[in-house]
């Protein structure tokens, strides 16, 4: 990879979300190679079909949901997926966005477990959690991987990006689509967060 992103190849897994079209209009912004990867591409459960897909790439994205599978079963065989996939097909790198409220805030409580939040999706919160879990337990040693999500909830769509941070999980941080994508992207180009999930809010 060269230090200004020029030549990097990425595949974004999830390229259709609002995550995955910030992702690839920055990445492209920067002058990434970039390969869009949907649903119909194929299926991102699947390692043989990650490898088909990512072979050739320096790096990948996954910013992937199922709104038809169970979160217990999807996040994980897609974690699962991803590792043995992106390995066979010589990827070094996955950054994969997850969910802020499996991570830990400064008390070391999970959001999801402190007062007052909402409880309404925790089948979903849990399946996001064992889907990094299940990363952390397959990915080989030679994938460096990243999981990055919001410290506390995206901003209200279109909102205006003004640098980013990373810390511990905080209910009321907000962070822009545009300034997620960068940390996704300076994860990629310069790597500071390994086998981790760390949090990113607005600076």
């Amino acid at each position: 990879m060269t230090n200004n992103g020029r030549g990097i190849k990425v595949i974004v897994f999830g390229a259709r979300g609002r995550v995955g079209r910030a992702v690839v209009a920055e990445a492209r912004a920067r002058g990434y190679e970039v390969t869009e990867a949907g649903r119909d591409d194929g299926d991102v459960t699947s390692a043989a079909d990650v490898a088909r897909l990512a072979v050739g790439h320096d790096a990948a994205v996954a910013a992937v949901y199922d709104a038809q599978a169970a979160p217990g079963e999807f996040f994980p065989a897609a974690a699962r997926a991803l590792a043995a996939g992106l390995a066979e097909a010589g990827v070094g790198r996955l950054v994969s966005v997850g969910l802020a409220s499996v991570l830990a805030t400064r008390s070391g409580a999970a959001l999801m477990d402190t007062p007052g939040y909402p409880q309404e999706w925790r089948e979903f919160y849990v399946g996001h959690g064992a889907g990094t879990e299940a990363l952390r337990a397959a990915a080989p040693a030679g994938l460096d991987w990243a999981v990055l999500s919001p410290a506390g909830d995206f901003a209200p769509a279109g909102a205006s990006g003004g640098g980013y941070a990373f810390g511990p999980a905080d209910a009321a941080g907000r962070i822009a689509h545009t300034d997620f994508a960068r940390a996704v992207l300076d994860e990629i180009r310069t790597p500071t967060v390994h086998r981790a999930h760390a949090g990113v809010t607005s600076a």
